[in-house]
């Protein structure tokens, strides 16, 4: 049994079974080739709030189950993910342009994730409080009830699951928003894995669609957690939908993660680092590395290492070669990364290697000559380039790497006291010591600061209980308590 080539799917929503999209139809198009891949469904704001009752009905049976039924369906999911991964990688690698390497990290995380999550149902979840009456007083954690997922295209198969996994294993209904360019990998395929693990029909749907469904998702009524992953300027939209519809919102955004190289350090040993940070998945990933900052005594070495390392990295269609660096996504992201570095260039930067696209790739590239205002050391580039600039002393370094809007990830490379120093006075949702920016693990809680989000809600039961429940207080008393009236 094969999940995708299921013919159900294909110019299908899932809204209590695979069904007609009132919205028609949209093409999966590979990015490296154009060939249209299959077909999916389009929704409407009407299939959302279709959708939307359908879960709220079918979550108050799921949220009544047992856990270890619960439990079980999260198991056998996981266990799919891994059986399924071959195929899995297949369409990551042509609907999303990923390398085979980068492809098997995400089916590997979503079958990590659901096992992880598989022990949820039997988390302990409350506590006995203290009390002035002669009673006992709890507060439990409830299933927040339905939860819109809304994921994007760079980590399709990642970047959803990380959401749909603990909150189905907390009890909840799942409506899923894929991007309409990766649906097949970010919602398809998830909603095929739990129909064979046996979750019950209503609790998962998949509407892909434009930003109208995207906005239906967010405002119907009996979604309780809103839980985005995409860029800063929309999720700005998405927490000011929620927060105006009183709905709880969970934000991960984007990201212009610094790497810090320290005095003395391994060059060789950042250089790599470093070239890993910012082009894996040809740097479209939230954490990618887009700064870097290198002592002012070690720069020329760890540029000229760095540049060398770039330009050896092979480019191409990673469906028909072993490359380091597969397509953008579409043009217009292509567009916007050449915007950047010419941009860069014209204030004044130097491309020491790269810098020349050729649709639909973008090589890997490293850029010097930076400075606070310079556009491709200010903004998110989400493509396959590095900028590197020198500091004096520490009291700059944590300057620099915090005078940035966004605060989701930073690395610091070299002697490990000296980046303990400097790790107490950054600000970011995540530091890595002699690591590079691009980590992630479903026992982890994840997420930034500042532009970057509204903190870390995804990882780990501690932050899953808290993002995909509500806390219920509970008393109990032996008899009627005595009232004055």
């Amino acid at each position: 049994m094969t999940l995708l080539t299921d013919p159900r799917w294909h110019d299908r929503i899932h809204l209590g079974g695979w069904t007609a999209g009132s919205g028609g139809t949209s093409p999966v198009v590979e990015p490296a080739t154009g060939d249209r891949l299959a077909s999916i469904g389009s929704a409407t704001a009407d299939d959302v709030a279709r959708a939307a009752a359908r879960a709220a009905e079918a979550q108050r049976d799921w949220a009544r189950t047992a856990p270890a039924e619960r439990a079980a369906v999260l198991r056998r999911a996981g266990d799919l993910f891994a059986e399924h991964a071959a195929e899995l990688q297949d369409w990551l690698i042509r609907e999303a342009g990923s390398t085979r390497a980068k492809a098997a990290v995400e089916t590997g995380f979503a079958a990590a994730e659901c096992h992880e999550d598989a022990a949820l149902p039997a988390h302990p979840l409350g506590e006995v409080l203290s009390t002035e009456a002669p009673r006992w007083s709890f507060a439990r954690r409830v299933p927040a009830g339905v939860v819109s997922v809304i994921a994007p295209f760079n980590f399709p198969l990642i970047l959803a699951i990380r959401s749909v996994a603990p909150a189905l294993a907390l009890g909840n209904a799942v409506l899923l928003k894929p991007d309409p360019r990766t649906a097949v990998c970010g919602g398809v395929s998830i909603v095929r894995i739990f129909e064979e693990a046996g979750l019950p029909e209503g609790l998962l749907h998949l509407l892909p669609g434009d930003a109208s469904v995207g906005a239906a998702v967010v405002e119907a009524p009996e979604v309780s957690v809103v839980s985005f992953t995409g860029s800063t300027a929309a999720g700005r939209k998405v927490g000011e939908a929620a927060a105006r519809h009183l709905k709880s919102v969970h934000l991960e955004l984007g990201g212009n993660n610094a790497l810090v190289v320290l005095p003395g350090a391994d060059l060789a040993a950042a250089a790599s680092a470093g070239a890993f940070g910012s082009y894996l998945h040809q740097g479209q990933i939230c954490m990618a590395t887009g700064r870097h900052l290198v002592h002012e005594s070690q720069a020329d070495e760890y540029v000229a290492l760095l540049a060398e390392k770039a330009a050896r990295l092979p480019v191409g269609d990673p469906a028909t070669a072993d490359v380091a660096l597969g397509p953008i996504i579409d043009g217009r992201q292509l567009a916007h990364i050449d915007r950047v570095v010419t941009e860069s260039v014209a204030a004044g930067a130097r491309i020491v290697t790269g810098g020349k696209p050729a649709a639909p790739y973008y090589p890997a590239t490293v850029l010097t000559g930076l400075d606070d205002t310079t556009p491709a050391w200010r903004e998110e580039i989400f493509g396959p380039v590095a900028p590197v600039r020198t500091y004096r002393d520490l009291d700059e370094a944590a300057q620099i790497v915090d005078d940035s809007p966004y605060g989701l990830s930073v690395s610091l490379l070299g002697d490990v006291g000296t980046a303990m120093t400097l790790a107490d006075r950054i600000s970011s949702g995540k530091i890595h010591i002699n690591e590079q920016t691009v980590l992630d693990e479903p026992a982890a809680p994840f997420g930034g600061t500042g532009d970057s989000g509204n903190g870390s809600r995804f990882g780990g039961a501690r932050a899953n209980i808290d993002a995909f429940t509500e806390t219920q207080w509970v008393t109990l008393r032996p008899h009627i308590a005595p009232y004055p009236f």
